[in-house]
């Protein structure tokens, strides 16, 4: 018995598991209505009706506000955030004088927040509307469109699906953009049995776009992530390395800092330290290598300081190095230059990854300005 007991309890855990992972492999669509008299709320179970036919996607109905309608009161009122958590949305509105309802409008002013971090963008939509005598429903179902076109929704249209099988011997609100109720000619019920048909073979489209969208939008939405967790913060940056940028040295001509021309910007620097040049002279003479690759540093700590003015403090706009040329105070006869201007381009590349890296050329001079032992050029794109 006890035996049985466990195994029966099994099978029920696995099931739940099974369900459970069913759940979450299915695409959630939102049915989202404003209904005066439940006349948008009928369309809408059509449309929930069609969703949910192929079994791979789940529709949820909702309104945008209470109503104390007995037809309505029941149903879930949506938040302006849940929005984004859906991968489509089938939107439902009475007409009003040509326009969407209302309530509809004043829900849709609230997505302000949505529209300002593209949360709507690339998710499908399509929309259905009860359209009363059917006056000026192609305008409002137009608006709709235009709503939420700024959101950069995909826009399903319901074309001429599903025509043929209508009854045309009574007025119907088939459009080619979306379905609609001639609620007010009521010479039969409404919607009436075209229309509740055409409104379920809209569903039935959406659903299959809603479905297919849905993986490339968790594609989209994790290349997003990706992509913020793989952008540095320079600033970030020269905290964690102990890197200090000096204080802006002061032109000794009447020249400026650096020049921009595009998004490219121009700096020209020597190795001058709270107003002194530091180990000044030439190489083998008066200084070591390894002096003058300490001066390199103090130089390019120069350009980097520069940069940063040029950019209004904010390094993250840089987005290339494009060209580091050092020249050196050495004897005519020296040929080591490369390794001397080693210690800019590491620096460089230590802080802005790829983006630091260069083309980078060296040359010797018999005397360089100020008696600087190194003089480097940079240019560097920005934002």
């Amino acid at each position: 018995m006890k035996k049985t007991y466990s195994f029966l309890i099994g099978i029920l855990v696995l099931f739940i598991i099974n369900t459970a992972m069913a759940q979450e492999q299915k695409a959630k669509v939102l049915v989202l209505i404003y209904s005066d008299n439940g006349g948008t709320y009928e369309l809408a179970k059509e449309i929930a009706k069609g969703i949910e036919s192929g079994q791979n996607v789940q529709a949820i109905i909702k309104q945008v506000k209470a109503s104390e309608n007995p037809k309505l009161k029941n149903i879930p009122v949506a938040t302006v955030e849940e929005l984004a958590d859906y991968d489509g949305i089938a939107f439902g509105s009475p007409v009003y004088f040509g326009n969407i309802s209302t309530g509809m409008s004043e829900f849709l002013s609230k997505t302000i927040g949505l529209w300002s971090s593209h949360a709507l963008e690339g998710k499908p939509a399509t929309v259905f509307m009860s359209a009363g005598s059917g006056a000026g429903k192609e305008l409002a179902l137009q608006s709709f469109w235009n709503s939420l076109a700024v959101h950069g929704m995909v826009l399903l249209p319901n074309g001429i699906s599903g025509y043929e099988n209508i009854d045309k011997n009574i007025p119907q609100g088939n459009s080619v953009l979306g379905t609609t109720s001639l609620a007010s000619l009521n010479s039969v019920e409404r919607p009436s049995k075209s229309e509740r048909y055409l409104a379920e073979v809209q569903g039935k489209n959406f659903a299959k776009v809603a479905y297919a969208l849905r993986d490339n939008e968790k594609t989209l939405n994790i290349n997003k992530v990706e992509v913020a967790e793989n952008k540095t913060d320079i600033n970030q940056v020269l905290k964690d390395k102990n890197i200090v940028l000096p204080s802006l040295p002061k032109p000794v001509g009447n020249y400026e800092l650096y020049a921009r021309s595009g998004n490219l910007i121009f700096i020209n620097q020597v190795a001058l330290k709270d107003g002194k040049i530091v180990n000044p002279g030439k190489i083998g003479v008066n200084v070591t290598e390894e002096q003058v690759k300490e001066a390199t540093t103090v130089t390019m700590l120069n350009v980097l300081a520069i940069l940063k003015e040029a950019v209004d403090g904010d390094l993250n706009r840089v987005k290339k190095c494009v060209q580091l040329i050092g020249t050196f105070n050495t004897p005519d006869t020296y040929t080591k230059h490369a390794e001397l201007m080693n210690p800019a381009s590491n620096l460089t590349v230590e802080i802005f990854g790829e983006k630091g890296k260069h083309t980078r050329n060296t040359s010797g001079a018999s005397s360089l300005p100020v008696g600087s032992s190194v003089s480097i050029q940079a240019i560097f794109e920005v934002e």
